[in-house]
């Protein structure tokens, strides 16, 4: 069985997780057979760890790792390496699969530069 790890960051406040859990929503919805588990690096829970154990014991032998981050700073390049060879030594009969950060996708590039040529095409208000 396959599972989906989301990890993102991570703040104080928790209405930051809302979008993040609404992409966690809408891929079980469009995927029910699937485990889906959304994880934060600080702040917020569960981490990346407990989530891994969760799928683990769920029965999932494989799982995507997608980090929610815009870049591949230091936590996707140090932090996330160091949590994923905790989850490896513990749950060795999963195999881990790291994927590159979402900011990275071509389609999100796509679609937030669409966004800005959208805002930058609204007509500016003037300040008092």
């Amino acid at each position: 069985m396959n599972g989906l790890l989301l990890f993102a960051h991570g703040a104080r406040d928790p209405a930051w997780a809302r979008p993040f859990e609404a992409v966690a929503r809408r891929c079980r919805d469009e995927r029910p057979a699937a485990s889906v588990e959304l994880a934060f690096l600080e702040f917020m829970s569960p981490g990346l760890v407990e989530a891994g154990r969760r799928l683990a014991a769920a029965g999932c032998t494989e799982v995507d790792v997608l980090p929610l981050f815009l870049g591949a700073g230091g936590h996707v390049r140090k932090d996330v390496p160091v949590l994923l060879a905790q989850l490896e030594a513990e749950q060795p009969q999963v195999r881990w699969v790291l994927h590159p950060a979402i900011g990275e996708a071509a389609a999100l590039v796509d679609a937030m530069a669409t966004i800005a040529l959208d805002a930058a095409a609204l007509p500016v208000l003037p300040t008092r």
